[in-house]
């Protein structure tokens, strides 16, 4: 029940059905009971037609058709590939050691005051969103969909604020979201990248990026480049974003070993598996 409700949250929330599939049939090879692919089914199909009915059909980042020129541009997939799994490897990494408990008198200092632990990360967040001129509030969703479509270049410190105000966030116990948030983040760091290819239209490294960081912090490959195609409706881009995220998959899990919902849903689940 608690993957088919995360897969529905997945397809309505982002108006993505067959990425929210994609993400259970992920999370379900790993270890789960494969039977309940129906289960699984049903849920994200009767959260799709929900969300239709409430929003209407649309691409949550808007409609995209632009390509990665072949030639010297493709190295943007190698350099996102290897930044994005390693940086989303490091956040996946953060928020599981922090979920489990620290070791030692810090750890034992944060469980003894935990609102002092949350109202300090609260500060850091706020400090990161003064130092970015706010544009690290929230999801970062204007500020992805500007980069996407080319209509702004994101600066070079939203990317570090962004992925600090993150973490902050979510170690505080009061996570504000990882799914949007990652994708956040990503599109600052391909719209950083793209600097360095200035020939090649920054729209489709932003979504380079985007797929490189999500899959570092998700390790769920094919989930990513699935949600960020339906995202933006652009089919044109599958194979660099899964080179993309093949790459940042095996980057992320030299940082991390294991996808950060799969090592939260043990860490919840073990109290009444006891």
């Amino acid at each position: 029940m608690i993957l088919a409700g995360a897969a529905a949250g997945v397809a309505a929330a982002f108006n993505t059905p067959l990425a929210g599939i994609v993400f259970a049939i992920e999370e379900v090879s790993r270890s789960f009971e494969i039977r309940t692919s129906g289960l699984i089914i049903g849920a994200v199909i009767a959260a799709g037609l929900t969300a239709i009915a409430l929003g209407g059909n649309y691409s949550y980042f808007g409609s995209t058709a632009e390509m990665l020129a072949y030639g010297w541009s493709w190295l943007a997939v190698l350099v996102c590939g290897m930044l994005g799994g390693l940086f989303g490897g490091l956040f996946a990494r953060i928020l599981i050691l922090f979920a489990y408990g620290l070791p030692g008198r810090i750890g034992d200092i944060i469980k003894r005051y935990p609102v002092w632990f949350a109202l300090a990360c609260g500060i850091l967040v706020a400090i990161c969103g003064y130092i970015s001129n706010e544009t690290t509030f929230g999801t970062g969703y204007i500020s992805a969909r500007q980069a996407v479509h080319g209509t702004a270049r994101l600066p070079f410190m939203f990317t570090p604020l962004k992925f600090l105000a993150t973490t902050f966030s979510s170690i505080s116990g009061l996570p504000g979201g990882i799914f949007s948030p990652s994708l956040s983040v990503g599109a600052g760091l391909g719209s950083d990248v793209a600097q360095f290819f200035p020939s090649s239209p920054m729209g489709p490294i932003v979504l380079i990026g985007m797929v490189s960081y999500f899959t570092g912090v998700v390790q769920a490959p094919i989930t990513s480049f699935v949600i960020v195609s339906e995202m933006t409706d652009n089919h044109q881009m599958l194979v660099p974003l899964m080179l993309a995220a093949l790459i940042a998959n095996a980057c992320s899990k030299l940082v991390c070993r294991e996808g950060i919902y799969h090592a939260l849903a043990k860490r919840y689940l073990a109290p009444s598996m006891t």
